[in-house]
């Protein structure tokens, strides 16, 4: 049910593009949903705590969800990253949590571009100086190779290493991408996209009640999980469909507030605030008593 609902919002936010590349856009994350240890003794984290963890990919052409998967919480986020097959042109987002140079190198040889952070302390080698934009916050845009042990074997591709001024906490940001042609603010701004993950995890977990479970066996879990995620994909579809600026917390607090009045829905969402039309009038005649 859920992929049939992905296909059906794809259908309609296809061409919806922040970017102009032509290359899909991905997120890769995971989130980790707390769960109590006495009741949820399957869920395995940490000695006093049990969690599980949903690994999802955020399509930016539409934010939509296309992938998800509920493992343990302590499954490392990497394990489930090296599962999934991406087609050659994409561009899949992560963070320093996905560090694995072997992986780096096989995205690379897939035909797979990724951009990501960089560890601090790891050992490069320059290959080449770019010149910087004028009038931008990037610092160095760089071509490396990956060096030290064994890193020359698992990854040998050149990378690209660019240095950007964070203006509003004036922390320095070093990403590393394996995309050589794409100019180094448009590299900064992909990453920036990132964040969006991060926004569909804290609404997922806030307006679709995904922090209290109704069971307690893992395939309870499991599907309430799947069930807020094609809630989501409701809500998605709604929000393209609409004329209407939504954002999906408004969506899901008017909702909430409208589930019981005549109006047609479609009207409803292109414009939200105007008045319901009048109730119908009863079919049934009255009787006549007398």
């Amino acid at each position: 049910m859920f992929y049939q609902l992905l296909g059906q919002c794809q259908s309609v936010g296809l061409g919806r593009k922040k970017f102009r590349f032509r290359n899909r856009l991905l997120s890769l994350d995971a989130s980790v949903i707390d769960l109590c240890a006495s009741l949820y003794d399957w869920a395995k984290y940490q000695r006093t705590k049990g969690a599980v963890k949903l690994h999802l990919i955020l399509d930016h052409d539409g934010y939509l969800p296309c992938f998800a998967v509920v493992t343990e919480g302590r499954e490392h986020d990497l394990t489930v990253a090296k599962w999934l097959s991406f087609e050659p042109g994409t561009i899949v987002v992560f963070d320093r949590g996905y560090t694995d140079y072997s992986y780096f190198g096989r995205l690379t040889d897939e035909g797979v571009f990724f951009v990501t952070r960089m560890k601090a302390g790891a050992l490069y080698e320059v290959l080449e100086n770019r010149p910087v934009p004028q009038n931008r916050n990037v610092l160095a845009d760089q071509v490396i190779r990956l060096t030290g042990s064994g890193a020359s074997e698992k990854c040998p591709h050149p990378l690209r290493r660019i240095e950007v001024l964070d203006p509003e906490t004036g922390q320095v940001l070093v990403f590393l991408s394996n995309h050589l042609e794409f100019g180094a603010t448009t590299v900064a701004a992909i990453y920036k996209e990132h964040w969006q993950i991060e926004l569909f995890f804290k609404a997922l977990k806030q307006n679709l009640r995904v922090k209290t479970f109704v069971g307690t066996t893992a395939n309870a879990l499991k599907t309430q999980i799947w069930t807020a995620l094609i809630a989501v994909l409701l809500l998605k579809y709604l929000q393209l469909k609409s004329k209407y600026a939504w954002s999906l917390s408004n969506l899901v607090a008017l909702l909430r507030m409208n589930l019981f009045v005549y109006r047609d829905l479609w009207r409803w969402l292109d414009a939200p605030f105007t008045e319901p039309p009048p109730l119908p009038q009863p079919l049934q005649t009255a009787f006549a008593f007398g």
